[in-house]
């Protein structure tokens, strides 16, 4: 059967498949979770000028050096300074404008009195009550943004901070890469649909759910969700379509068995195979190809065996396509117990994170087979225990695979 690749060298097999997909120009209505092409720069400052930070009124620090609450200055109201609608003219010795939050600093104003601090004595006069530093409460031009900054950088993925720093330098339609076009197939005379009642020997089909919703956690578009039974010519067929997205997942039907025919399907249809099992635990007998510029991942059909699969493996490969970093999911931890197993090959362990003042622990989930899907609700990420060791004893440096989740 041949010797397994590790889990590393099955990642750089993967990504230097992997070309970043053309970009596009979306509104930024529909720029949520794509990533940044190209730098975004303001030109031009923000605030794009000296504004207010409280309600009160705009003055000359001068006039109200002496201000107390037993001596109050008297000023004129001239004018007032109203979001949208500045004043329109100076501020002279011995007046004030009144002036709300948001709005510009009147010219010659150099100065923000509190309206808390402040007495009106008839409609156009203001009794300021407390001496205010030069300055208080004003906002400079360019204090959050400067001409010239990069405020997103490419690559960033666009949440809703990102949209709307985009909004505030004018950016209404940014440059993002394209989605990466997923199709998935699943495989197995078995399956049934949530919807359907099981018969004799069936099971329920969990991976047409949990594949397309981890593609779209990952930033991908799923333009199909399959199945096929196991039988040959069917195989092929369903294949041949998935083929045509830029990413084809298919699951179960990857093995050797007598009814497993995904691998021949794939090679029938022009799919070059580039791995074949990986040493692996869950997930094993996993492969991975290309025809052209769409890559192909034969995933093995048990639950947990998948996602671990899927986000070992195509995770990262969506993640590069989309212009973001495949490495982004991974972090260091500490394991929070022992953990044992055989020596060939690596673990990919489903753990629970804690964080203590020296950095994270991965805790084990109790229940760690193949089949036991509930597992996964409780897990933070994977623990990935290296091959060439029997195991790690409980506070050992151990690189950890985050998991992706909707909230």
């Amino acid at each position: 059967m041949g010797t397994a690749i590790g889990i590393e060298a099955a990642r750089r097999e993967v990504l230097a498949r992997v070309r970043a997909l053309p970009a596009e120009e979306v509104g930024l209505e529909q720029a949520l979770g794509r990533r940044l092409a190209v730098d975004a720069v303001a030109d031009a400052p923000f605030q794009p000028f000296d504004n207010s930070a409280m309600d009160g009124f705009a003055v000359r620090a001068a006039d109200i050096a002496e201000a107390s609450g037993e001596a109050p200055v008297a000023l004129r109201v001239v004018d007032e300074s109203r979001a949208g609608h500045p004043a329109a003219g100076a501020v002279g010795a011995g007046e004030a404008i009144a002036i709300s939050t948001g709005a510009m600093l009147p010219a010659d104003a150099d100065t923000v009195v509190r309206v808390e601090d402040t007495e009106r004595d008839g409609a156009d006069r203001v009794l300021v009550r407390a001496a205010v530093a030069l300055g208080a409460n004003v906002r400079r031009a360019g204090e959050d943004i400067v001409a010239g900054e990069t405020v997103v950088r490419a690559g960033a993925e666009l949440g809703p901070a990102e949209l709307g720093a985009l909004a505030t330098i004018g950016l209404a339609a940014p440059l993002v890469h394209r989605r990466p076009r997923v199709a998935v197939v699943t495989s197995g005379d078995e399956l049934t649909p949530p919807d359907r009642p099981l018969g004799p020997g069936g099971i329920r089909n969990s991976n047409s759910h949990t594949v397309p919703a981890l593609a779209q956690l990952a930033g991908a578009e799923v333009v199909s969700v399959d199945w096929t039974p196991d039988e040959p010519a069917a195989t092929r067929e369903a294949l041949g379509r998935a083929l045509e997205a830029d990413v084809a997942i298919v699951c179960g039907g990857v093995s050797v068995g007598p009814h497993d025919h995904v691998k021949g399907a794939l090679a029938d249809l022009g799919a070059e195979q580039v791995f074949w099992r990986v040493a692996l635990r869950p997930g094993g007998p996993t492969w991975f190809g290309t025809r052209g510029e769409a890559l192909a991942f034969g995933l093995p059909g048990n639950p947990v065996s998948v996602m671990v699969t899927f986000l070992l493996f195509v995770r990262p490969a969506l993640l590069a396509m989309a212009g973001g970093d495949p490495a982004a999911r991974r972090v260091a931890a500490r394991l929070g117990a022992a953990f044992a197993k055989p020596h060939d090959r690596a673990e990919a362990v489903r753990c629970r994170l804690e964080l203590d003042d020296r950095g994270w622990i991965a805790r084990p989930l109790p229940r760690q087979g193949s089949h036991v899907l509930t597992s996964m609700l409780a897990a933070d990420c994977l623990a990935l225990v290296p091959a060439e060791r029997d195991g790690l004893a409980a506070g050992e440096a151990v690189s950890v695979e985050l998991l992706d989740r909707a909230t």
